[in-house]
Formats: C-alpha cells, sequence, structure tokens
C-alpha cells in the first residue's frame, strides 16, 4: 500500500519505447539550441536534482547531458563534506560550482541535502536544519536577482516502485554500486522522508525558485516531461551559427609516418573475438 502522499495514485502505464525514443531525441535536439543560446548570451542557469533514492535523477541528467558540450554543461555531484567543509558557511562549497557565463550547471543532489537526508539520518542538528530552512530561499533570491536561472525538480516515486527498483540492482552486479546501506534505510524511513520534504517544500517553494515535482514512476514519462519543462522555462531561441566546411587536406610535404614496430600498440582484442565467432558460426 503506498503511504506517501507525494507518490503517483494507481499503476502508472508505460509510455511506449518508439514514441519515448523518437521524442527524445526531438527534445535532445533543442536542448543543443538551447545551449548554443546559453553560450552566445552568455546566461547562467543551475538546474538541481532531488527526489526519493532510487527516483531516476541519475538517469534523467545522462539523458539531458548525453548530447551537449561538457565544458559548457556541468554535472554537480559533491561527495560527503570533509571536516574541513563541515566548519565552512554550509552553503559555501556549493557556491563555487555555480555557473559562469554561458554556463550550466546540474546538481545531481544539492544543498537540500541538509533537508533531507541529513535530517531524517541525524547528520545535522535540529538548529543547523532551521536555520537552513531560514537562509536557503535567501540563498535562491540572491542567484536569482543576480541573473541566474534556477529550476528545481522533485522527482517522487511510489514506495512500491522504489523497493522494486531497489531488488533489481540488488540482484545486478553491474548496478549494485548504486545501493548503499543509507539508500536500503530509507525504506524504513519512508514517511520520516516524507515529512522532511513536505517541511522543505512548505519553507523553499518560492515564486522566484519554485519546486517542480516530476512523477517518476516510469522513468520513461519522467525524463520526456523534465526535459520539456526544462526547455518551456529558457526564453532560448535559436542561434546561427558560422557555417562550416572541411577545407582541402594540403599536399604531403615528404612526411613518413613512424614505423609501426617502434611502438606500442593495444592487442587486438576484437580480432579475437570475431575469429571466435567465425568458429562458432561454422560450427553450428
Amino acid at each position: 500500500m503506498t503511504t506517501d502522499l507525494e507518490a503517483t495514485p494507481g499503476k502508472v502505464k508505460r509510455l511506449p519505447k518508439k514514441a519515448y525514443e523518437a521524442e527524445l531525441l526531438r527534445l535532445q535536439t533543442e536542448l543543443v539550441t538551447m545551449q548554443e543560446w546559453v553560450r552566445k548570451e552568455g546566461a547562467r542557469i543551475v538546474v538541481v536534482f532531488e527526489g526519493r533514492d532510487a527516483a531516476g535523477k541519475g538517469s534523467a541528467i545522462k539523458r539531458v547531458t548525453q548530447y551537449l558540450n561538457p565544458r559548457t554543461t556541468r554535472i554537480a555531484a559533491l561527495p560527503s563534506p570533509t571536516d574541513r567543509d563541515k566548519t565552512q558557511w554550509y552553503f559555501q562549497r556549493y557556491i563555487e560550482h555555480l555557473p559562469a557565463g554561458g554556463e550550466i550547471t546540474l546538481f545531481d543532489r544539492s544543498w537540500y541535502n541538509r533537508a533531507g537526508v541529513e535530517r531524517v539520518m541525524g547528520f545535522c542538528t535540529p538548529e543547523q536544519h532551521q536555520r537552513f530552512l531560514y537562509q536557503c530561499p535567501i540563498f535562491e533570491r540572491l542567484l536569482v536577482e543576480d541573473g541566474i536561472i534556477v529550476l528545481k525538480y522533485w522527482f517522487s516515486v511510489s514506495d512500491s516502485e522504489q523497493e522494486k527498483r531497489f531488488e533489481s540492482r540488488l540482484n545486478d552486479p553491474m548496478r549494485q554500486w548504486k545501493l548503499s546501506p543509507m539508500d536500503l534505510e530509507s525504506i524504513q524511513r519512508w514517511e520520516d522522508y516524507s515529512r522532511a520534504k513536505d517541511e522543505m517544500f512548505v519553507h523553499t517553494d518560492i515564486p522566484e525558485a519554485p519546486w517542480n515535482v516530476v512523477e517518476a514512476d516510469d522513468k520513461r514519462r519522467a525524463r520526456i516531461n523534465m526535459i520539456a519543462h526544462l526547455l518551456s522555462s529558457i526564453p532560448y531561441t535559436q542561434v546561427e551559427g558560422a557555417p562550416l566546411s572541411l577545407p582541402q587536406r594540403p599536399a604531403t610535404t615528404g612526411y613518413e609516418r613512424t614505423a609501426r614496430e617502434m611502438q606500442s600498440y593495444v592487442p587486438d582484442h576484437a580480432a579475437r573475438l570475431e575469429k571466435g565467432n567465425s568458429r562458432a558460426s561454422a560450427a553450428s
């Protein structure tokens, strides 16, 4: 039984793969157009990804950045704070990752750790938590007043779907690294996280930087909906770039390539694979 009020009621029908892939590619093409506008106009964009564990934040970020220039669009996924970090003003270590002109920063988790995992797991004091709820809206208003576009997305997933995804990761050696004891602890603390999230929204869902909830029981729908909203929230236009063409290769000036035996090459693993497949085909 789903107990979280943020979760989608009922079973969500999965978006058909063909429709999803076609629309995703169209939206990713628009993201490239948007990024070029950001670069030319010197715009600064911050996108915050928050939500439940296994809600699909990472996979959404992957689709957003798939075709974008990593020099312009950066992902900030900060590790646990060091002892030195803990002595700083809480927002200090996030500030250095804010975008300069012509840049986009995607925060894979953000300063909202204090309102979520730190609050629930007791990694901060009640006083630190209350100070965060007071300072965070001020901090974000300062960013917006300085011209930074701030978009915040909360990925909402039901308790049953989260548990299903945890089980999938637990049985997949390629994805077990995505699970931590703290992730599994979130199952037992589901309602604690719900209360923390509700309190966070009360204080930080401000007009200058509102929360946008992404229903994420179907990852395909979540990605499409989130990217479409992102694009609709940025006043970008088509930017005409300088026309490019391949130059003619100049005539040789007598250069001779270094003899192969004088260099070290990686073994031709592909050739061994190809040979093995040929033998298997012949045997069948």
